[in-house]
């Protein structure tokens, strides 16, 4: 199809041509918008210690830490013996008055909810004690 040129008011030729600038306006515009909008979302996460694998046995010298278990219906095992989360702070306490170097080990599991291990870790860390995640592992 060919194009065809009119001639308008004054001897000038019309364009049947669609003028795109305004269009292009408003996609920088949204671009803007976008860019903006979005670079005031922050990730909010949880800092957690996990050590490395290691297969090898701990040495015979080493510190006999506190374990604490979790399991995966936010049961905590203190000793194979189930403890309320409420008592766990005490239970940190007369473990490290016993074992001044012990550190403790929090042995959850996947399922379990975060709020258990914040709340043991908030009490280590209330009684001076280093704590660290040891995230069970399914088999």
């Amino acid at each position: 199809m060919s194009r065809r040129r009119r001639k308008g008011r004054g001897g000038e030729e019309e364009s049947n041509e669609i003028d795109l600038t305004p269009m292009l306006d408003v996609v920088f515009i949204m671009l803007i918008f976008f860019i903006v909008t979005a670079s005031f979302v922050k990730e909010i996460g949880l800092d957690v210690n996990i050590p490395p694998d290691i297969d090898a046995p701990p040495p015979e010298d080493a510190p006999v830490n506190i374990l604490i278990k979790v399991t995966s219906s936010d049961e905590i095992f203190v000793d194979n013996r189930r403890v309320d989360v409420r008592s766990i702070k005490a239970i940190i306490q007369t473990k490290h008055a016993e074992n001044p170097e012990a550190a403790v080990i929090i042995s959850a599991d996947g399922e379990a909810t975060t709020a258990t291990y914040v709340a043991i870790a908030d009490a280590a860390k209330v009684v001076g004690v280093a704590a660290t995640l040891v995230p069970v592992k399914k088999k």
